[in-house]
């Protein structure tokens, strides 16, 4: 079921219906969520939007631990997974988030990021694993002006948006 877009409709939140008020459930969000840089500015690195990003959830959150972290690839770019628990300081509920950060082929980054509670993860963690086995990021094209004066470029299908990036089922 999809809750909504998130990050100006730059990602989206899906959920599996659940008994619970909404605030309660079990959730994956998939989002871009730090562009590719201007020319003029420096690329953001894993390291950087995983603290930021830990930064945001230690403050709505007590009893704040890391339980993992780890480098890996996703559709062959480097990735980084950070695994952690804590409870959230309004209601006192646990949570278990898994934010996966990749970076895309221009320098951008995505994230893939599951929040469940300690009783549902194991129901929650393969398809979520799922999506990141067979996350498909952009592949980058040429520069604007690669194509040598003259030459007759083929007609294609338009492409999707630059940052669009889709795990497939």
């Amino acid at each position: 079921m999809m809750l909504g877009d998130v990050l100006d409709g730059h990602g989206v939140t899906i959920a599996p219906a659940q008994k619970q008020d909404r605030e309660q459930w079990d959730e994956v969000t998939v989002a871009l969520v730090i562009p590719a840089p201007d020319e003029d500015e420096d690329p953001v690195s894993l390291g950087e939007a995983i603290a930021k990003a830990v930064s945001g959830v230690r403050k709505s959150g007590q009893s704040f631990e890391t339980l993992q972290r780890q480098q890996r690839t996703v559709d062959g770019n480097p990735a980084e997974l950070v695994k952690l628990h804590y409870a959230d300081k309004e209601t006192g509920r646990e949570w278990i988030e898994e934010l996966v950060f990749i970076q895309g082929p221009d320098a951008e980054i995505y994230s893939v990021a599951l929040k469940s509670s300690p009783a549902t993860l194991a129901k929650m963690e393969p398809p979520f694993e799922k999506t990141l086995d067979t996350w498909k990021l952009p592949k980058p094209g040429p520069p604007p002006g690669a194509a040598a004066e003259g030459a007759v470029m083929p007609k294609r299908n338009p492409a999707p948006a630059k940052h669009a990036a889709t795990p497939k089922p």
